[in-house]
């Protein structure tokens, strides 16, 4: 497996804190949802977004979808910072990124 593709897969034991530090629920419409929705790349995996806590979210099928794919995703993305940023001391976006090893 490549390191990118490790680094920006989501490990069981990541999903489960996403989804227990989200109440178990989407954190857009908040429905409960099982814990494989905790998924959502805030970074998406395309832009080498971390398979980390502070990089993912508990979003249900159509939230998701609205995120990844729909018109309105500046909107999402704007509260899904604004939701991690609170959850987490010192977060920050860049961090959140593969880098190469040179």
């Amino acid at each position: 497996m490549q390191k990118q593709t490790k680094a920006t897969s989501i490990k069981p034991e990541t999903k489960h804190r996403v989804w227990m530090r989200d109440s178990e629920c989407c954190v857009w419409c908040g429905r409960w949802v099982p814990e494989y929705y905790a998924s959502a790349h805030f970074i998406p995996r395309a832009r080498g977004g971390l398979g980390v806590e502070q990089n993912i979210l508990t979003l249900c099928r159509d939230c998701h979808r609205e995120f990844d794919q729909g018109t309105n995703r500046k909107e999402l993305e704007q509260a899904f910072r604004e939701y991690l940023n609170a959850m987490y001391e010192n977060w920050n976006e860049k961090e959140l990124v593969y880098r190469w090893e040179l």
